[in-house]
C-alpha cells in the first residue's frame, strides 16, 4: 500500500449522522468493488478515491485513513464470502450436520470468484508480511470465520467444545487454501478435506 501520509493531516471525520453514514456506506461499497477486481497491490487513498469517484480528502472525512478504509473493505469482502456460503447451504437436508455445513463452506470457498479469492488471500499475505502493521486484518478474519464455524456446531454442545472444533476446522481449511495455491496436485486438498469430513462425522457421532 502507498500514500499513507494523508492520514496524518487531521481532516475532520464524519460524526455519524444518517446522511453521513449513508454516504460512508456508498463510498465503502465502491472501494470494496474495486478491491474485488484489482486486488490490494498499490492500494492507496488516491486509488480508492478514483474508484469511489471522489477525492482522498472526502474519504478522510468518512474514514480514519487508508488502513481503516482497507480493513473495512476487506471485512465487507469476507462478509460477502460468508454470505455466499450461507446462501449455498440454505434449505439443504445435508446441511443439518456439522460435516455437511463445513462441506458446503469448503465447496463455496473452493469455487468462488477468482477476484474475491485473490484479494482475501492477499489480505492474509499482508498480515504475514507485516504482522505488526496488519495484525487487525488477520485477527478480523479469524473472528469472522470462527463466529460462522461455531454456529455450524450442534446446539447442545458446550461453548468450549464448539470453539475447539471451530478452531480446528478454520486452521485446516486455511491450510487447504495454501495447499491449493502451492501444490502441483490439484486433488490433494479435496482428499485432505475428505479426511476432515470423516473426523467431523465421528466428532458429532460421539455426542456430548
Amino acid at each position: 500500500m502507498g500514500d499513507d501520509s494523508a492520514e496524518r493531516t487531521g481532516y475532520r471525520r464524519s460524526a455519524g449522522s444518517p446522511r453521513g453514514e449513508a454516504r460512508r456506506r456508498e463510498l465503502l461499497a465502491r472501494v470494496t468493488d474495486d478491491l474485488a477486481v484489482n486486488g490490494l497491490v498499490d492500494f492507496s487513498l488516491r486509488r480508492a478515491a478514483r474508484a469511489a469517484g471522489t477525492t482522498h480528502k472526502v474519504l478522510l472525512y468518512h474514514f480514519a485513513g487508508a488502513e481503516d478504509l482497507l480493513a473495512q473493505a476487506v471485512f465487507a469482502l469476507r462478509e460477502r464470502r460468508i454470505g455466499n456460503a450461507l446462501a449455498a447451504m440454505a434449505g439443504g437436508a445435508q446441511q443439518r450436520t456439522l460435516a455437511g455445513r463445513v462441506r458446503v463452506a469448503w465447496q463455496t470457498l473452493r469455487d468462488e470468484e477468482a477476484g474475491l479469492r485473490r484479494v482475501l488471500d492477499q489480505a492474509v499475505g499482508l498480515t504475514m508480511y507485516d504482522p505488526e502493521r496488519y495484525a487487525d486484518l488477520g485477527r478480523g478474519s479469524t473472528r469472522q470465520y470462527l463466529n460462522l464455524l461455531v454456529s455450524f456446531c450442534p446446539e447442545p454442545w458446550p461453548e468450549p467444545r464448539k470453539r475447539e472444533v471451530a478452531e480446528l476446522v478454520l486452521a485446516t481449511l486455511r491450510g487447504f487454501v495454501v495447499h491449493r495455491l502451492t501444490s502441483d496436485d490439484p486433488g490433494g486438498a479435496d482428499a485432505g478435506f475428505a479426511a476432515l469430513e470423516r473426523a467431523l462425522e465421528r466428532e458429532e457421532a460421539a455426542g456430548d
